[in-house]
């Protein structure tokens, strides 16, 4: 079992981390990643895209001209596909783009996107963060002092000085332990778990 360590929001060690080898040494299945991120970022689309089809455009009961005689290329309505203004033949309907994923297939995708930070040493596990006020410039500083370029920061309970500390700086995230998911896992190079969090996430997964 290999343990890393565990920080303070100065970078001071205060101890080690035990991770498990069942959530942070998982072989690595690209494939699953793949099919996960889709399903998560399909159930997220709205759907809502339409087009007017010729049932549902007004105007076009009557026939522009005879259909001989004219010279002219037969036409029964304006508001046929062919004509400017007229209808959309197979265009976008209102849709739902989710498809379903197996409870233990995302389990199983979540313990890959873990392992694989772990493999990289993009893992810190920090004991606290601890804000005195609502401050952008103060988190800064922890962030500084932390490494934290692109992050993404688990905590077991968002604590609203960290959450509305850190809404200002758009390269960092603030996640609940419960609401951790793969395609924040990935989106993210480096990952901050606070050491209830991580403690969290290491039980529900094991």
């Amino acid at each position: 079992m290999a343990k890393i360590q565990v920080v303070d929001q100065n970078n001071t060690k205060v101890g080690d981390f035990e991770l498990a080898p069942e959530v942070f040494e998982v072989e690595i299945m690209p494939e699953i990643l793949n099919h996960v991120v889709r399903a998560q970022r399909a159930s997220q689309r709205q759907g809502t895209h339409a087009t007017k089809n010729r049932a549902l455009k007004t105007g076009g009961g009557r026939k522009p001209w005879r259909q001989k005689g004219t010279g002219r290329a037969r036409a029964g309505s304006v508001r046929s596909p062919l004509w400017r203004g007229g209808a959309t033949t197979f265009g976008p309907q209102p849709r739902d783009y989710s498809f379903k994923v197996n409870k233990k297939v995302r389990k199983l995708a979540l313990k890959m996107a873990l392992s694989s930070r772990a493999s990289e040493e993009k893992i810190t596990v920090v004991n606290t963060i601890d804000l005195a006020e609502i401050k952008t410039k103060a988190f800064a500083a922890v962030a500084e002092k932390l490494g934290m370029t692109k992050t993404l920061i688990v905590a077991k309970d968002v604590d609203k000085n960290l959450e509305l500390s850190v809404r200002n700086m758009p390269h960092i995230k603030v996640i609940e332990a419960d609401k951790l998911n793969v395609y924040d896992v990935l989106l993210y190079p480096e990952l901050v778990m606070l050491e209830a969090a991580a403690q969290d996430v290491q039980e529900r997964l094991k």
